[in-house]
Order: C-alpha cells, then sequence, then structure tokens
C-alpha cells in the first residue's frame, strides 16, 4: 500500500516541475517587460556578444526627429500603428517568397523585432520564434506603440558595434539623431536589416537606393497618417 500511494506522488512532483518551471518564466518575462516599459534595457544579448564592443547612447523618442521613426516604418513595418505585433499578410508573402528559393526575406515587424533585440537572441529555430512571439504581445499590450518604438530606435543595430539611431547618427553624420534630415534618416533605416554589410555613409549600390527610396516614402507615412499612433 505504502508503495503504491507514493507512486501517484512521485508522479506529481515531476509533473510539477515543468509546471514550476513554466510559471516562473512567465512572471520573470512580465516582470522584466513591466521593469523596461520604464526604464531604459542597459544591455542585450546582441551588445553582450558583439566582439566589436559596444557604442549606444539611449535617446527619448521625444528627441529623435520624427522621420526616423517614419523612415523605420516606412522601410521596416508600413502597418505598424494598426497591428498588434504581428502583420499576417508579410508573413505569409515572406514564406511564399522563401518557399521559392533565392533572398530570404522576413516578414516580421518593428514589434516583433524589438522583442527579439530586448530579450532574446538573433538567429532562428522554432523556440526562439516562440518565446519570440510571447514577449511580442506582452510589449503591445504593457508597452504600447510610442515605447515600443523608442526602444526599438535605441537598441537596433545601425552599424558595426554602434546601437541605437542616436550613436548611429553621431558615427554617420557627426550629429544628434534629434537634427537629422530625411535622406539620413532614410540611410539609417535601409542600414538596419544588415547593419554589418552596409554603410550610411556614401552608400553604394542597393543601400543607397533603397535609402533613397525610404526617404520619399517618409513623406508618405506623414500624409496617411501611417505614424498616427506615435503623434
Amino acid at each position: 500500500m505504502k508503495a503504491s500511494s507514493a507512486s501517484p506522488r512521485r508522479r506529481f512532483r515531476w509533473i510539477m516541475i515543468p509546471v514550476k518551471i513554466l510559471l516562473g518564466f512567465i512572471a520573470l518575462s512580465l516582470f522584466m517587460v513591466a521593469i523596461y516599459r520604464f526604464v531604459p534595457p542597459p544591455v542585450t544579448l546582441t551588445m553582450l556578444f558583439d566582439p566589436n564592443g559596444i557604442t549606444k547612447d539611449w535617446t527619448s523618442l521625444d528627441d529623435i526627429d520624427p522621420d526616423m521613426a517614419r523612415a523605420a516604418i516606412a522601410g521596416e513595418d508600413g502597418k505598424f500603428c494598426t497591428h498588434h505585433g504581428f502583420d499576417v499578410d508579410a508573413i505569409a508573402k515572406a514564406a511564399i517568397h522563401n518557399a521559392s528559393g533565392g533572398r530570404i526575406r522576413g516578414g516580421s515587424t518593428i514589434s516583433q523585432q524589438t522583442a527579439k533585440n530586448v530579450f532574446l537572441w538573433q538567429g532562428g529555430g522554432f523556440v526562439r520564434k516562440g518565446l519570440e512571439a510571447w514577449f511580442t504581445v506582452l510589449i503591445e499590450a504593457i508597452w504600447g506603440k510610442k515605447r515600443i518604438m523608442e526602444v526599438y530606435l535605441n537598441v537596433a543595430e545601425t552599424g558595426i558595434g554602434t546601437y541605437g539611431v542616436e550613436a548611429g547618427s553621431i558615427r554617420y553624420f557627426h550629429h544628434g539623431a534629434g537634427k537629422m534630415n530625411r535622406a539620413e534618416a532614410g540611410r539609417i533605416a535601409a542600414v538596419l536589416p544588415l547593419p554589418k554589410k552596409r554603410a550610411a555613409v556614401a552608400p553604394s549600390g542597393f543601400t543607397r537606393r533603397y535609402g533613397n527610396t525610404i526617404a520619399a516614402r517618409i513623406g508618405v507615412v506623414q500624409r496617411d497618417g501611417l505614424d498616427s499612433c506615435l503623434r
């Protein structure tokens, strides 16, 4: 009788271990997201593992030229103000494109990229994608759009060992992000997808063309209210 009664208790203890781990992770992730709603993330895993060092300078969204946020929307996520963290159409189009071969295209929104950059690591895999989705839901619910954009513009890699648009603007244009013009904002936005391979100073080829395209779209973003959630 003792052996049979002990067996269910042992199984229950084993079942409770992953449950406790899951509950602990949920509590920790909620705590971190809540803290970063008000406190700038001090460092990210991407920064820590960057062999080129870390150059960054946190700048509030109010002190960054509005055209930089518009450039990010134009280049990275045209539906930023209307989706709830995920652009289903963009994800589906990226999946179809990638299945056909050629250069891999991502369908991540600015919210997803922010979640990945702040809380996770670079690279793919189902585990990281699942965690990215979880943190995306949390920051959309707890931070809101303005905070998401503010954090994104401060932690995104803008050059080798350079993080945030303030550090990027100083590196490339020798002035702060509050003084950027549309051409400069477009260039930095063009660098964001591949910051280690593209440069905003004297860009050539695709980077130059893409930067000019983004700069031209900034006016459209403003005119059509695609940045309305940031005003």
